[in-house]
């Protein structure tokens, strides 16, 4: 009754006013004394069951018992181990002190007095020691209460646990000899060296030397399996402690063990396949496993990992691939995080290993008579999933497929067959019986009913997957030509094209705010890296997407669009400067030159190469990779991970991708920025090749402007001039029709947005009205240019006629000299004639004076060829130029050397 009475009063007092502390640290100190120099032994017992309870209960008591009451507690367990009760109280005080207290006066305190009493008890090695000795002892709580204090101590101070038991000898041989006791100790002897084995490498080779492999799946049959609690939860977090990173471990179990136990755990068993939470944790635990084993090491590169590598094959041929896609493609009424957990797994095992590869290729689904290709089965789910996060790895499936895989790509692409007209508009769920790129095109095309072009985003990844660097698939694809809409105009539609024309709808819903209540998050970019991706290395596509003159004009709005994401216009950069590197046109206007020379205007070069350091800034291309290992699962996380509502998982997923698209960081990866890095290289050379040559030199000239052989000069003139009044026709005719249009919208007050025939229609109007401006635009550099040539021409024409009269006066000079030499000779013969004193030689004197004149006359003459050759060259030029304008050069011409013709006759007249 004392005790009672003075235990309420002790509570009493801490709970109730602020001197508590100094009351409960009195009070605990003669609880200590009597255990330390009591004389009676059950005087002691009470005491240490007064100690226990007081210290489980109140924060300050564990303060007070920290530094006093750790040395009484050990000098107990090292001097009484004969007393069974005095060390069971012991022991079981010990975890009362490092267990956390969770009511509020705890905060008040400001001091969380378990850890400061875990980092007493685990600093000296000795006291380990003395723990670990006692799961020697026959008593059942002794040793239950022991594991419970070394579990708090190492979860307080992971690293000084780890060190001190590896110093203790057969320390990890004593608590795996824990896990053939009785059930409770087992999983309290688990759960510890779940602790201990996390990132201690030593501890690791340890566990495995004592059996870990043979004991943990001793325990997980025992418990159920997969279908088991948290001790088989516990058990997979030990396993992959042990093999996470650890190659030497991972080789131990495949060749002794086998992998046999860890693929039997996929398997479901039941009729009914119900996932509980526990199960579903269970399940996610053992695919971690999975990944674990094929997974390359940190510092080796993806392929070259020979122990990842031989664990794929084993896998492989051990049917893993049967209950994973039994798991994440079959079993639609799986957990949506399981279901993803067992994609990526099929995705890794297939990554960069040819015969995985080929296993897949020729893996079927379901029962006769309803089977089908797995492949077609994944797609089925990209384009019907509600699922991001199972959209995300369903495609990683098919990227780790068509990666350096040119056999399975051809394969693919292949069935590239547009469906029938009558199957176009057909309800997605008919896509049972078609075939995978009957399905893909399908899907590319779907959204043309209803304006939601998710789907045909998602296509459009697949379809990038099957052309990357595969020059015979995008040359399949260009060929494939998509039956009439009810918004187009032709019969049929290059597939390249539809693709470009979703890619200006998803930029008119997105601004309009209207794609039937969904937001296209990331459309445009999706069908921009298509874009890239087709364009690569491949001209043909290059001439295709210029073929209809509204994609450069749209992509070069979308390069200077303030309003579009700085991804979009970097993505939109790219496109353009592919235009420009792989471009083999000779149009006006679509060549290489003619697309730089539309850069420089709408945007600037300096603006345009600018995007693409922004982009690079960007969220997409600066997040890390969905390829970097996820955080292990344990009990405090695998609650989150295994959460079977998969409304909650969309939600969050939801929430993620509207802050910052990381859907965009999945599917921009490594191997596409490697394909941007060294795109925006080629293009500034590119650009910077361009500019160092007139177009005059890079340009080719069009076969009708090419003079034929034997071709009259009169004939070649009237043939330039028809050529040129035919283009000025088609112009004409253009924008004749552009103002036909305009004045008919006019008339009819109708507007783009208010049409109801859908996005299309809306697409067609701007690009008329896109053309009309981009004609005006021409007709007014067409004027400047004819200006700046018609000033060229009377430059050159007053340069000629300088250079003429200057022809005229060298002449002159030169006659000059004849007549001044004339009269040397005349003067020279009168004198012979008159007086024999001898004179030089004459005749030498004139000759020198003759050749003398003649050298001076000569190079003058040659300066005087070459600038008059220089400047015909450049008259030429602008003639040919003058005639592609459609100007009149005879006319230009007359009058051209008259003035200098009548400067010569009054000359001679005067001379006369």
């Amino acid at each position: 009754m004392d005790f009672v009475s003075g235990y309420k009063g002790v509570v009493g007092r801490v709970f109730g006013n602020d001197n508590a502390t100094s009351n409960e640290d009195s009070y605990v100190e003669r609880l200590l004394d009597r255990i330390n120099n009591g004389t009676k032994s059950e005087d002691r017992r009470m005491a240490m069951v007064e100690l226990q309870s007081v210290v489980a209960e109140n924060n300050a008591a564990q303060l007070a018992f920290g530094v006093a009451g750790i040395p009484v507690i050990l000098t107990v367990l090292k001097e009484e181990r004969d007393d069974v009760e005095m060390i069971r109280g012991a022991v079981e005080t010990l975890v009362s002190s490092l267990t956390p207290l969770n009511h509020a006066k705890v905060a008040d305190v400001g001091l969380e007095a378990s850890k400061m009493n875990a980092d007493l008890l685990s600093r000296e090695v000795d006291n380990i020691s003395l723990l670990l000795s006692l799961l020697e002892e026959d008593d059942f709580y002794v040793r239950y209460y022991t594991l419970q204090v070394l579990t708090a101590l190492v979860t307080n101070s992971p690293s000084r646990l780890q060190e001190s038991i590896l110093a203790i000898p057969r320390g990890i041989t004593r608590l795996m000899d824990m896990l053939m006791d009785r059930e409770v100790i087992r999983n309290e002897a688990l759960l510890l060296l779940t602790y201990l084995t996390r990132e201690a490498e030593e501890i690791q080779k340890i566990v495995v030397f004592e059996g870990a492999f043979e004991k943990i799946f001793t325990v997980m049959k025992e418990e159920g399996g997969s279908d088991g609690g948290v001790v088989v939860q516990d058990c997979l977090v030990l396993l992959n402690n042990i093999l996470r990173n650890n190659t030497s471990n991972q080789t131990l179990l495949r060749e002794t063990v086998g992998f046999d136990s860890v693929i039997s755990l996929l398997k479901l068993r039941g009729v009914s396949y119900s996932f509980t939470q526990q199960k579903t944790i269970n399940l996610l635990s053992t695919l971690e496993t999975v990944n674990l084993l094929i997974a390359c090491g940190p510092q080796v590169e993806k392929g070259k990992d020979t122990n990842s590598m031989t664990n794929k094959t084993v896998l492989v041929q051990r049917k893993v691939l049967d209950y994973l896609f039994m798991l994440g493609v079959e079993s639609q009424w799986a957990p949506i995080a399981v279901r993803c957990a067992a994609l990526r797994c099929i995705g890794d095992l297939i990554d960069q290993h040819p015969k995985n590869i080929d296993e897949l290729a020729t893996k079927v689904l379901g029962e006769e008579p309803q089977v089908e290709p797995a492949l077609n089965s994944i797609l089925r789910i990209i384009l019907r999933t509600s699922s991001m996060e199972e959209f995300v790895y369903a495609d990683y499936v098919f990227k780790n497929f068509c990666e350096k895989n040119p056999d399975g790509q051809k394969l693919l692409a292949s069935s590239l067959t547009p469906l029938p007209q009558l199957m176009t508009h057909a309800p997605l769920e008919d896509d049972v019986n078609m075939s995978f790129g009957s399905m893909l095109l399908y899907g590319l095309t779907v959204s043309e009913s209803d304006g939601d072009l998710e789907i045909c985003a998602r296509a459009a990844s697949v379809l990038s997957h099957l052309l990357k660097d595969n020059i015979q698939c995008k040359e399949k694809a260009l060929k494939i030509e998509l039956g009439a809409t009810m918004q187009s105009m032709r019969t049929t539609e290059p597939l390249l094209h539809r693709m470009v024309k979703y890619l200006a709808v998803a930029s008119m819903d997105n601004k309009d705010g209207k794609a039937n209540g969904k937001e296209n998050l990331y459309v445009q970019e999706m069908i921009l890296k298509l874009l890239i991706i087709w364009l690569v290395d491949c001209p043909s596509a290059v001439e295709c997407f210029l073929d209809a003159r509204p994609h450069l004009t749209y992509i070069l709005e979308l390069l200077s669009n303030q309003s579009t994401t700085v991804c979009i216009r970097g993505l939109a950069a790219v496109l353009l400067g592919e235009c420009v590197l792989y471009n083999k046109c000779i149009e006006s206007g679509k060549d290489a030159f003619g697309i730089v020379d539309a850069i420089s205007q709408k945007a600037g070069l300096t603006s345009y190469f600018l995007k693409f350091d922004e982009m690079y800034k960007t969220f997409p291309f600066s997040s890390k990779k969905p390829s970097e290992h996820q955080k292990p699962l344990t009990r405090s996380n695998a609650a989150s991970m295994g959460d079977t509502e998969e409304e909650e998982n969309d939600a969050s997923m939801k929430d993620r991708r509207d802050a910052d698209h990381p859907i965009l960081a999945s599917f921009f990866d490594d191997g596409f920025f490697a394909i941007v890095g060294v795109l925006e290289n080629n293009i500034r050379e590119r650009f910077v090749e361009i500019y160092s040559n007139p177009k005059a030199k890079v340009a080719v000239v069009p076969a009708e402007l090419e003079r034929r052989n034997g071709e009259s000069d009169g004939n070649y003139i009237n043939r330039l001039k028809s050529f040129v009044e035919k283009q000025c026709s088609e112009i004409q005719d253009l924008l004749g029709r552009n103002a036909i249009l305009t004045e008919d919208l006019t008339k009819t007050g109708a507007r783009p947005e208010q049409n109801n025939n859908g996005p299309s229609e809306r697409f067609q109007v701007e690009t008329f009205r896109r053309e009309l401006r981009e004609s005006s635009q021409r007709l007014e550099i067409l004027k400047n240019e004819k200006e700046k040539l018609e000033n060229d021409v009377t430059l050159y024409r007053n340069l000629a006629s300088k250079m003429e009269s200057e022809l005229k006066s060298l002449s002159d000079a030169y006659y000059s000299l004849e007549q001044a030499n004339s009269q040397l000779e005349i003067d020279v013969i009168l004198l012979n004639s008159g007086d024999t004193t001898p004179f030089p030689d004459i005749e030498a004197i004139k000759a020198e004076v003759r050749e003398e004149v003649e050298k001076e006359s000569e190079a003058e003459l040659n300066d005087l060829l070459v600038c008059l050759g220089q400047e015909q060259s450049k008259v030429e030029r602008l003639t040919a130029r003058l005639l592609e304008l459609g100007e009149d050069v005879d006319k230009l011409l007359v009058g051209i050397g008259d003035d200098a013709a009548l400067s010569e006759d009054n000359d001679d007249e005067d001379e006369d």
